[in-house]
């Protein structure tokens, strides 16, 4: 039985891979870090299945222990201080995880069990203030928050890794995924949460900044079988993976509205303190790479995302009701 061990189980991406891996018969170990309040909602309905290890992506000694406990086939290292808004806010704090944080996971791996395949966490974040569009693996990077700029360090050390110790250690660039499971503070969940409670007589307004941002939106359930195809080769590299389309927030809103019936012009405010200080305006990733090498295709259209996710939340709000 293989053994994989997963940080960042309890977010969005965690707990589609803990799920896609429990499917395919794995052992799952997740790192779990010491908190006051615990928030287990994502994981709720697999957590007798996994076993969890103690750990802290900014304490070392901590990881090597959990790698020595989970002794892990593979490696996906998912967490990370990911919302870009707050790395303007804890831009420190966000250097210290996002950043310095695979260093350490990769010190962990290489002291304790230097074979194991690694997959790091990497974002389109790092494109930024993009040189050229389609973005693919060749285009360099310009990121735009202390965010972006932390998964760069993340990206490249993973890749030093890789060369300098012959380590199977492989970086997935994904672009923006989301799902029912994505955190509230991300604007694509809380424009589908502000519909349903809009919807349901909850709320009567939805405050948004750009509306004009696009980006290149997919399925979390389908992004994580994109990881575990990246493991899963003989030589380890780094892949870009996305839908190939973009969409405007406006276009978001547009169908999450309509879908319940209401015209998004109504309901919706654009408010200056939702602007990024430095804004990133165009993503759109080129998979060409991920589809011919690892066979790996998207699935989840963009309108059937935002459907789900609309659908999700109004479910929810009814039942708390």
């Amino acid at each position: 039985m293989k053994k994989a061990l997963i940080t960042g189980i309890t977010g969005q991406d965690g707990s589609y891979l803990a799920e896609f891996l429990l499917n395919k018969g794995y052992q799952v170990y997740g790192l779990k870090r010491r908190s006051a309040t615990v928030n287990n909602e994502n994981i709720r309905h697999i957590q007798d299945k996994i076993q969890f290890v103690s750990g802290d992506l900014q304490d070392v000694t901590s990881l090597i222990n959990a790698v020595k406990a989970a002794d892990p086939d593979e490696v996906y290292n998912l967490a990370a201080q990911s919302f870009v808004a707050d790395s303007w806010l804890q831009p420190i704090f966000t250097g210290q995880v996002t950043a310095l944080g695979v260093t350490n996971m990769l010190e962990a791996v290489r002291i304790v069990k230097p074979d194991a395949h690694f997959y790091q966490a990497s974002s389109s974040e790092m494109f930024g203030k993009v040189l050229e569009t389609p973005q693919n693996e060749l285009t360099p990077f310009y990121p735009r928050s202390p965010y972006g700029a932390s998964k760069m360090y993340g990206h490249w050390i993973t890749v030093n890794y890789r060369e300098s110790f012959n380590m199977h250690t492989c970086s997935g660039i994904l672009f923006n995924h989301e799902s029912p499971r994505r955190g509230i503070e991300f604007v694509t969940r809380k424009i589908t949460d502000a519909v349903a409670r809009i919807k349901l007589g909850l709320q009567d307004e939805l405050r948004l900044g750009n509306l004009d941002a696009k980006r290149d939106w997919g399925f979390a359930g389908d992004y994580v079988k994109a990881m575990w195809l990246m493991l899963q080769q003989n030589d380890p590299d780094d892949y870009v993976i996305a839908t190939g389309e973009t969409h405007t927030i406006k276009e978001f809103v547009e169908i999450a509205f309509k879908h319940v019936g209401l015209d998004w012009q109504d309901y919706v405010v654009q408010d200056s303190k939702f602007f990024r200080p430095a804004e990133v305006d165009l993503l759109l990733g080129d998979p060409a790479k991920a589809k011919n090498k690892l066979g790996w295709q998207p699935e989840v259209t963009f309108e059937q995302l935002v459907i789900m996710m609309v659908e999700s939340d109004v479910k929810r709000l009814e039942n708390t009701k």
